[in-house]
């Protein structure tokens, strides 16, 4: 094996497993640190950098970043690092001083964004402040797009919505509300030097089975349900509710409906409980209300009496596999019934492009999406920029942002002729933790508490209303004690070949065995004989140069618990504890070609 390369950008991210899952790679261990030294202005800056939202992903992210925490291959829970983000947002104090300020001056160039969601407003959070004219268009009268038409106010007040919107509209971004955009090819007649896409997957998926007609009234497609309830259009619902679907827009629908009359609330889903497309902790908070949810069953019928919807009838199916692929089966049982007032249907959404003309040059594929090139969001019409839900179909807020960062860039590039696809490497930085012999600037004692739970309204109060926010959120004593699970995976153990001299001191006190001196070999064959087989193959080896016994230090990164211990007792400093920090460039001067002056 070759000896690591730790000038990479992408050897240490991938260590820090949390930041690396993140598709706007925010340093989640640093921000957490501040969290627990009480410095929560600071850690919301952090977030506010790179994710944009932090109150409304504090409460509202899909958490690619937990899954993969480190803390979860120790004990079951990851670390709450959802949860710390809403913390930083709940107690960091008025920062309007410290955001990014509008443009002193304007740089002449136009940006139209069509839709107010979170792409385009990270679009315009990156590209106003460098002196672009940003426009948003949106058919809602506020900016917010899903975040406020789709998202419930138990889960997501309106007041942090409206502050972290207005942080955005605040550098200076014209929001130009209740404008649909018909017509794209009309928008690009209007001379805006660049387009930016953003208008989500709008459209529910429909149901078409026997009945659907005639009962129309009383069926309802969630996500338009869920934004006739945001804006105060739908206040009541019937008393016995089957909400059709298994993912998160599912569950909103089922808790909303509970809140506004709805006593017998069913979630009904044609797959197992385990394949279904919501988030763990929305199931769980699902069922937390006294919400049932009932598996294996296929919609086939609404039954109803000359239009007036009485129940539904559903098929029973099991999962049966052939040549490894799953395939859902009847069960021949009896089909089953259940009454109801009202059906919401989520069983997912689509994109809806009607107001793009099909003779304007952007393609589109076979499955009516447009043609997207995935690293620079452009579309076959140079100026025509893509992002969030619009480019490759439903995801989450946090990818809309990332995408929005990567097509600002792009937006940027192109409107100083530049080519969007030559993207500036990030940055990356390692320094010293060393404080003393045995000392750190962190805390590394690893602690061995179980995840905290966060504190929920009383169940009584939650359910009166509609806006009551169930989740009350960690104090700052939960906050603390939550953060120090953390294990600071992006303090590196930085290792100096030139400074071994083989005592195999680490070795012998690391408490997971990841350090091993060993004879080098094919990685596939050294993998399998290290102290601890290293079956993790999404995360390299670290590997050092060939030492004076002709054996080399093999350190499994999976199982490093950065907890510094090998740093300690290294007698000649070989180790050290070095933080990582990656810069990734937003649009700007830096993302630019550096100009070439000419020769005096």
């Amino acid at each position: 094996m070759d000896r690591t390369d730790i000038g990479k950008p992408d050897y240490f991210h991938k260590v820090v497993d949390c930041q690396w899952a993140c598709p706007a790679h925010t340093p989640v261990p640093e921000y957490i640190r501040l969290v627990a030294a009480g410095r929560y202005a600071d850690a919301y800056m952090i977030n506010w950098h790179s994710n944009v939202f932090p109150g409304i992903l504090g409460r509202t992210c899909d958490r690619p970043c937990e899954p993969a925490c480190r803390r979860g291959r120790v004990e079951q829970e990851p670390v709450a690092i959802c949860r710390l983000k809403r913390v930083a947002a709940d107690f960091k104090g008025d920062i309007r001083k410290r955001l990014r300020r509008p443009a002193r001056k304007k740089n002449g160039r136009r940006i139209a964004c069509i839709g107010g969601g979170p792409a385009s407003l990270t679009v315009a959070r990156d590209l106003a402040p460098l002196g672009y004219d940003v426009v948003i268009y949106d058919a809602d009268d506020r900016a917010g797009g899903m975040i406020r038409s789709q998202i419930p106010r138990f889960r997501l007040p309106e007041r942090v919505i409206d502050e972290e919107v207005g942080y955005v509209l605040g550098l200076g971004v014209e929001f130009r509300g209740g404008r649909w955009v018909e017509s794209l090819k009309e928008l690009l007649m209007e001379g805006y030097d660049a387009i930016f896409v953003g208008t989500g997957a709008p459209r529910g998926r429909d149901l078409d089975i026997p009945g659907r007609q005639q009962a129309s009234k009383n069926i309802h497609i969630g996500i338009d349900w869920l934004s006739s309830v945001s804006f105060g259009h739908t206040e009541k619902i019937g008393k016995q509710i089957i909400v059709l679907g298994g993912g998160n827009t599912a569950m909103d629908c089922c808790r909303s409906s509970k809140r506004l009359g709805g006593e017998d609330v069913k979630v009904i889903v044609r797959s197992g409980f385990e394949e279904m497309k919501a988030s763990p902790w929305e199931k769980e908070d699902a069922m937390h209300e006294d919400i049932p949810i009932l598996n294996y069953l296929v919609p086939k019928e609404f039954n109803h009496d000359k239009g007036k919807l009485e129940g539904m009838t559903f098929e029973k199916v099991e999962a049966a596999y052939e040549d490894g692929r799953r395939r859902l089966v009847a069960t021949g049982d009896p089909n089953e019934y259940f009454e109801c007032d009202d059906v919401l249907v989520a069983v997912g959404q689509e994109n809806a492009f009607p107001w793009i003309e099909r003779d304007i040059g952007l393609e589109f594929n076979g499955r009516d999406m447009p043609v997207i090139d995935k690293q620079t969001f452009q579309s076959t019409i140079p100026k025509v920029f893509f992002g969030g839900d619009a480019a490759f179909g439903p995801k989450n807020i946090i990818w809309a942002v990332a995408h929005g960062h990567g097509a600002a860039v792009s937006i940027d590039k192109f409107c100083h002729r530049e080519d969007p696809g030559m993207r500036p490497p990030p940055r990356v930085n390692l320094t010293s933790q060393k404080m003393g012999i045995h000392y750190w600037s962190y805390d590394n004692d690893v602690s061995n508490d179980l995840r905290y739970k966060v504190p929920l309204k009383d169940l009584r109060n939650a359910l009166a209303s509609i806006k009551v926010e169930v989740e009350l959120g960690y104090d700052q004593n939960l906050a603390v004690a939550e953060a120090e699970r953390c294990l600071n995976c992006d303090i590196q153990t930085v290792f100096d070949e030139d400074l071994c001299i083989e005592c195999d001191a680490c070795e012998d006190i690391c408490p997971t065995d990841c350090i091993n001196f060993t004879a080098n070999g094919a990685e596939a064959e050294v993998r399998g004989r290290l102290h601890a087989p290293a079956e993790n193959l999404t995360q390299d080896l670290f590997v050092s140069g060939e030492l004076q016994t002709q054996r080399v230090m093999i350190k499994d990164e999976d199982v490093c618990l950065h907890c510094g211990l090998c740093a300690e007792r290294c007698p000649t400093g070989a180790w050290d504890m070095q933080k990582f920090l990656l810069d990734i460039e937003h649009a700007g001067p830096k993302c630019r070609e550096r100009k070439k002056r000419k020769a005096a």
